[in-house]
């Protein structure tokens, strides 16, 4: 069974109940997410500018829009939508997938932006996204369900 197939069976099944950490930890991440996106849309619009890669083909601010509406999107559907979380999960960990060259972007030319000033900090970032990327899958049991659809 490909990868595709597993993520659709995957998705396509009930949720099956979660535990309280779990469900806390969706919780928490769909309020960092919520949090970050409307921070692309107020206060640290000028910073998420800056932090867009030159070779983006859209307007750098059309990008911090569009990304901080699908933070708040992903931040909501992580914190209420409980039956598909297996689905959230998976696009929220592909969402951080997704943004990962911006910040590879940010370290490679030294762009300076939310105090990450100097080359340790945006590599100590770059070490971060993959911990969102677990933390998303593992909160919603999604990598759990995976594995399930696999087995059946």
């Amino acid at each position: 069974m490909s990868l595709v197939s597993r993520l659709a069976a995957a998705a396509a099944r009930p949720a099956p109940p979660t535990s309280k950490p779990r469900r806390l930890g969706a919780i928490a991440l769909g309020a960092f997410l919520a949090f970050a996106g409307t921070s692309h849309l107020t206060f640290a619009r000028s910073e998420f500018q800056a932090q867009v890669p030159d070779w983006v083909p859209l307007d750098d601010d059309a990008v911090v829009l569009l990304s901080g509406v699908a933070e708040i999107s992903l931040g909501a559907a992580l914190i209420l939508l409980r039956k598909r979380r297996v689905p959230v999960g998976w696009a929220a960990a592909a969402f951080f997938v997704v943004i990962f060259p911006g910040n590879i972007s940010q370290y490679v030319t030294h762009t300076d932006a939310f105090g990450l000033d100097t080359d340790g900090k945006p590599l100590g970032r770059l070490f971060f996204q993959p911990l969102l990327v677990i933390w998303a899958l593992w909160s919603t049991g999604a990598w759990k369900a995976l594995r399930a659809a696999a087995t059946k």
